[in-house]
């Protein structure tokens, strides 16, 4: 798929938390195709900390008013710095990269998909897809606690969403493995996307029930076209860059020892 380098412009930057804003973007000209599962390289303008772009997963493609959004965690300088532009700035983005998470063709298939904390992110886009096919999706969406659990409204209009907090403030308590929705249904696809241990978790549970199973890896990504080396993982193929053959892998190309 082809890649751009483009000069956005910040329709909204909404502060959801804390720690995350969701910034939204456009431009004149029509965006391009996405997929649900890549992601961009976000360039951070005004630090003298950082150097170089951050990678930021897709959340959501408003085609209707021609806007792309960004769901970013305030974890360091260089998203801090993004979280500060407002309506009317420039964002200079690259952008689509990487894999997506497959879309099944027949509509009789049950998606579960597992999102925990800033993970939830690619999620929504990837449920309006499935929704847009025929398929509703199920969510199961982790977090620590219920102000950690972002977008509920947009992702209940897409499927039936679940949720578990490790405080027990919303939903059942603990993690997602450990959610009721697994005992009381089954699944012939699982996506998921968050934290290494969560995403290992789910990968280890859907082997052991024989459940098709893809995770988005973050592993970090300088460059996000394969040049820097930075985000290699050893997979059964061998040394393969996560930027540009994934984030997105089906658990069976991986070596997690599940």
């Amino acid at each position: 798929m082809k890649k751009y380098i483009l000069d956005l412009t910040v329709t909204e930057n909404i502060r959801l938390h804390a720690n995350y804003v969701l910034l939204k973007l456009t431009q004149a000209e029509p965006l391009p195709e996405m997929l649900p599962g890549q992601f961009a390289e976000i360039r951070v303008d005004g630090s003298n900390t950082t150097f170089l772009r951050r990678p930021i997963s897709i959340n959501y493609v408003d085609r209707q008013k021609n806007e792309v959004w960004f769901l970013i965690q305030l974890v360091g300088d260089g998203t801090r710095k993004l979280a500060t532009v407002n309506p009317g700035d420039t964002v200079n983005v690259v952008m689509p990269l990487g894999n997506g998470f497959t879309v099944p063709e027949d509509t009789a298939t049950k998606v579960l998909l597992i999102g925990g904390g800033v993970g939830t992110a690619p999620l929504l886009y990837l449920g309006e897809t499935l929704l847009k096919k025929g398929l509703k999706p199920t969510f199961l969406l982790g977090a620590r606690s219920k102000n950690d659990l972002l977008q509920l409204d947009l992702f209940e209009a897409l499927g039936d969403v679940h949720t578990t907090t490790e405080d027990g403030s919303m939903g059942e308590k603990g993690y997602v493995t450990m959610h009721s929705v697994l005992r009381d249904n089954t699944f012939d696809l699982i996506c998921t996307c968050g934290p290494k241990p969560m995403m290992m978790a789910v990968a280890k549970y859907a082997n052991q029930q024989g459940i098709a199973c893809e995770v988005s890896l973050e592993n970090t990504m300088a460059c996000g076209v394969g040049a820097c080396l930075c985000c290699v993982e050893n997979t059964r193929d061998g040394h393969v860059c996560v930027c540009k053959e994934g984030p997105v892998f089906n658990i069976k190309k991986l070596l997690w020892q599940i």
